[in-house]
């Protein structure tokens, strides 16, 4: 810091300064906010600037959110927002295993299934995680740490950043799993990368590489993520012609099967999962940004933001509606087989379903106990 502006530092804010928080944050809510330093270019603390650090802290549940912790999403947006020492906001989850699965289907099994009115509120919340992040007043740069999936790859893509580990996975679950992706996917997917790319990963429910998400322009950044024998090597469940970008990255690539994949899934076993990379990327970003004016970025940060934010302020309450309603229904029977089936069968049988529709059978309980995995069709 120069000597003038250390002066002015020293000497104080001339006034009190407001709190304009609408509520504390607070911690053991499964959700962690912690302001780290900002590291200048030699990758040394910067006195006085931070960076806020949200991670979603449920590792066990593949980070999946609870009521709970879509609220200290929210607070933590908020307070990162009005920090005034916060250079930008990296939103993350606990662990190598995923950023985020999306909602926790235990609870929507268990608690909301059957019950729209009290899923209708807690859309109330989730809407509003997805507007604190698309409205924070500075960059959000996703860490990707693992799958984002699901309601996880919605609040990703709300993010203006997206730096992911090479073993990170991408895509979206609904329509397997009882919902629709209008909780941001149908939003902003197309924007992203197109219509017809949007509609195999949303309708389809086919994941993406990271490799692959890089390719179609769904994140910034991708970094190896696997050791084995101390080298980094890029995530062998990946296949690719090996068209590397300048710095060595794999530009294609998509999921290996047959025997390939069983040799890469020993190749896997033989590694060990090291995130240092990623964190290296994750605080340059936020140092490249910190190099710039803060209220012209923040004004070029909002406006490119708009498609997205025009496609959801124009969707989140009709989708909200919808997404209420359908907990009578399809979403009351998938997230149960989710929650009810084994690791190997969690999807409804949908071929006895249509079946059962298509014969003018009503949705009783019965019709959706026949359906359930391991139950037979209807």
């Amino acid at each position: 810091m120069r000597p003038d502006t250390q002066a002015l530092v020293s000497a104080g804010a001339p006034v009190d300064l407001a709190d304009h928080n609408v509520a504390p944050f607070l911690d053991g809510l499964g959700v962690l906010y912690e302001k780290r330093p900002l590291l200048d270019g030699d990758g040394a603390p910067v006195e006085g600037l931070y960076n806020a650090w949200i991670t979603l802290d449920n590792p066990s549940q593949f980070n999946s959110y609870t009521t709970d912790m879509v609220k200290q999403v929210i607070l933590g947006f908020r307070a990162a927002s009005n920090a005034r020492d916060v250079v930008a906001v990296v939103f993350t989850g606990a662990g190598d295993k995923a950023f985020c699965t999306g909602g926790n289907t235990k609870e929507y099994a268990e608690y909301y299934a059957g019950n729209p009115q009290e899923y209708k509120q807690y859309m109330r919340l989730f809407n509003d995680m997805v507007s604190s992040i698309l409205g924070c007043d500075k960059p959000v740069v996703c860490r990707v740490n693992g799958m984002r999936i699901g309601g996880g790859q919605e609040i990703g893509m709300a993010c203006d950043f997206s730096v992911a580990s090479d073993l990170a996975r991408f895509g979206q679950a609904g329509p397997k799993h009882g919902s629709a992706p209008i909780g941001g996917a149908t939003d902003f997917l197309p924007v992203l990368v197109g219509v017809e790319r949007a509609m195999e990963s949303i309708v389809l429910c086919k994941p993406w590489s990271a490799h692959r998400a890089l390719r179609e322009g769904l994140i910034t950044d991708v970094v190896p993520a696997l050791r084995v024998d101390g080298e980094w090597v890029p995530n062998p469940l990946v296949w690719t012609d090996r068209m590397l970008d300048d710095r060595g990255r794999i530009i294609h690539g998509d999921s290996k099967a047959g025997a390939d994949l069983d040799a890469a899934k020993q190749v896997m076993a033989s590694g060990t999962v090291d995130l240092s990379l990623l964190d290296a990327a994750v605080e340059q970003l936020c140092t490249e940004l910190s190099l710039t004016f803060p209220d012209c970025t923040n004004k070029t940060v909002f406006e490119i933001r708009k498609p997205k934010l025009i496609a959801w302020n124009a969707n989140k309450e009709n989708s909200r509606d919808w997404l209420a309603l359908n907990m009578m229904t399809e979403a009351r029977t998938g997230f149960r087989a989710f929650n009810e089936g084994t690791k190997a069968d969690r999807e409804t049988d949908f071929i006895g379903l249509r079946q059962a529709l298509a014969a003018g059978m009503p949705w009783t309980e019965n019709l959706i106990e026949s359906v359930l995995p391991g139950k037979g069709t209807a």
